[in-house]
């Protein structure tokens, strides 16, 4: 096997640089994202559909290439080293440039066009966006939209990597390279479904909730997004034993409806599910846990016109609408 500094002697040839930017296999670079993403080779392999093997013999032939390690790694030990930190950030500003190319040639046209990526949390409701969407489209008939559903942690996680235009969602944890802005706040109640025994009574305390069993959504943890609602459980000493976990709002609402268990929701999303008979609300009836929903963006993005007319005119909805207005319980 060729050693890495051996490759680095021949890196400084004078006629390198041209053999460096054509022999480089751009796949590479991709795998070294992922892997820094993921913080392992095994995780990096499973995110890629790839086998273990595959993820590092692709680091090690970008390491051979690049002429310096990149990953420090061994028995307890996975950091980036110097050139690896680097090369990871230019790595992400070059994915960055490549999504950007497709809007290129549109750019300079009078009128706008371009692809808004947009990624939500699955319960995003609330007549803000719903009125930018439409009023957008009539403005801007040529523009074309792509609108993903995921996790909170995810949808950071496309806008981090550039792979999205602006994200909707839960907030865990502010990351330094992004811009966040609250879009609105919603309040999430307590909800069971015919088949419980506690669908249809009234008068009910939090206590009546204790020890029965529950379902909920994967971010119901006092380290994560719905933290008002884990805390809830805790200062209340619920004990309720999780039976059913989902990301999505419509699959929690499912196993509540089909009697599962007792599980949060946005009390504003399934009003018409409640006048309708198809879930009966909980305690507690006053101070329910709010939450905030997040718009997310990243400053360091190339945005194409469209993005960037889509985005500006949601902050400045979110700017002239006080917050009052943007409350929903």
């Amino acid at each position: 096997m060729v050693h890495i500094d051996e490759i680095y002697m021949q890196t400084m040839r004078p006629d390198w640089p041209d053999k460096f930017v054509t022999n480089l296999d751009w796949n590479l670079l991709r795998t070294f994202v992922v892997i820094v993403q993921e913080g392992s080779i095994t995780a990096a392999a499973t995110r890629l559909l790839l086998r273990q093997p595959t993820i590092s013999l692709a680091l090690q032939r970008l390491e051979i290439h690049m002429g310096n390690r990149l990953i420090e790694r061994g028995r307890g030990t996975f950091r980036l080293t110097a050139v690896g930190r680097e090369l990871y950030r230019e790595c992400v500003d070059i994915y960055g440039g490549i999504a950007h190319l497709k809007d290129v040639a549109n750019s300079a046209a009078q009128e706008i066009t371009g692809e808004i990526r947009v990624v939500l949390a699955s319960h995003v409701i609330t007549p803000l966006y719903d009125d930018l969407l439409a009023s957008f489209h009539i403005e801007h008939p040529k523009v074309t939209y792509k609108i993903n559903i995921d996790t909170s942690v995810e949808v950071a996680r496309h806008v981090l990597d550039k792979s999205a235009s602006l994200g909707i969602c839960l907030l865990n944890k502010k990351l330094p390279q992004l811009d966040y802005e609250i879009i609105y706040r919603e309040f999430f109640g307590f909800f069971c479904g015919p088949p419980h025994p506690l669908f249809g009574k009234k008068n009910l305390q939090i206590e009546d909730l204790r020890d029965h069993v529950a379902v909920s959504f994967g971010t119901d943890d006092m380290a994560d997004a719905l933290r008002p609602v884990a805390l809830l459980r805790r200062q209340h000493e619920l004990g309720q034993r999780i039976v059913g976990q989902s990301q999505h709002l419509e699959e929690v609402k499912r196993m509540i409806m089909c009697g599962l268990g007792i599980g949060p929701l946005p009390i504003h999303v399934i009003e018409r599910d409640v006048r309708d008979g198809l879930l009966w609300r909980l305690p507690p009836y006053d101070d329910p846990p709010a939450v905030d929903i997040y718009l997310v963006t990243n400053p360091r993005k190339r945005h194409n016109q469209a993005e960037s007319g889509f985005i500006e005119a949601l902050q400045s909805k979110i700017a002239v609408q006080p917050m009052d207005e943007r409350t929903y319980l």
